[in-house]
């Protein structure tokens, strides 16, 4: 894009200035287009690994109590062609502690569709550093996956609720241990 800036000037009053900006601007005819919001399409054979961070609890006020949160994850295929496998998809605690699979299989998840994984609110185990791993693969170029958490807690008559995104790790990155 191309912009032109053109600066007014004038007198007001008794000799104030006052200056005017105006910004022009024009898209280039050679440009490239803008890249998409999720990113390029990943190549064939495509497989990720993408990382949450989510939390079970929070603290509340000075560290002395906890707030203890619902999650849950959502792994939604953007692709609104090609379906995509979910690998695995593994919660860890705080320390790195693997806490709980939740696919005994690989499985498919087609154009568009999403799935979700609930931690319950009382099940407080991961705390304030849990994490998932999700891990996917695809045939043929696709749109990566959008891999959200939402958290929500309730006390007294107040209500919390916030949302965490997924980022993709280093290739090499599905090594994670299944247990420490």
């Amino acid at each position: 894009m191309t912009c032109t800036v053109h600066t007014i000037r004038r007198l007001i009053g008794s000799g104030f200035a006052c200056a005017s900006l105006t910004l022009a601007c024009a898209p280039q005819r050679d440009a490239p287009p803008a890249a998409p919001a999720l990113g390029p399409p990943l190549l064939n054979g495509a497989s990720q690994v993408v990382y949450v961070p989510v939390y079970s609890s929070i603290f509340d006020k000075d560290r002395s109590k906890m707030l203890d949160l619902t999650i849950t994850l959502s792994v939604r295929n953007a692709d609104p062609r090609r379906p995509i496998t979910l690998r695995r998809v593994r919660y860890f605690d705080t320390t790195g502690k693997l806490l709980h699979t939740y696919l005994d299989a690989p499985g498919a998840l087609g154009p568009l569709a999403a799935a979700e994984y609930v931690v319950r609110e009382d099940d407080t185990r991961g705390g304030v550093g849990a994490s998932f791993l999700v891990e996917w693969s695809a045939e043929g170029a696709i749109n990566p996956p959008v891999v959200e958490a939402v958290m929500i807690g309730t006390a007294m008559q107040q209500g919390i609720s916030f949302v965490t995104v997924g980022r993709p790790l280093l290739p090499g990155s599905d090594e994670a241990p299944d247990s420490r």
